[in-house]
């Protein structure tokens, strides 16, 4: 599903123009990545938890290589589906 199907089905379901529910699609993102930038985790019950975590920097191998490479340390996104979610899916 892309930004735009999103969109479409928002519109539908919410019975809203096209335009009125991009705004609201593209308002609700925002806030996600805004919360995450700050450190918060997103809960939407029954659909999972949006968080940040943290990786330390670590030893990789190049594959083609076999040389051994530094992997800096990073900030990820991690989504845990709620158990509604990972019900309905199996």
């Amino acid at each position: 599903m892309s930004k735009k199907d999103l969109i479409d089905a928002v519109a539908n379901g919410a019975e809203l123009t096209k335009e009125k529910a991009g705004v609201a699609v593209e308002a609700v993102l925002e806030h996600i990545k805004k919360s995450m930038k700050a450190g918060e985790e997103v809960r939407i019950p029954d659909f999972g938890t949006f968080k940040v975590a943290k990786r330390k920097a670590r030893e990789g191998r190049n594959p083609a290589t076999g040389a051994t490479i530094k992997i800096p340390a990073s900030t990820v996104a991690k989504f845990t589906p709620s158990k509604g979610l990972k019900d309905l899916l199996n």
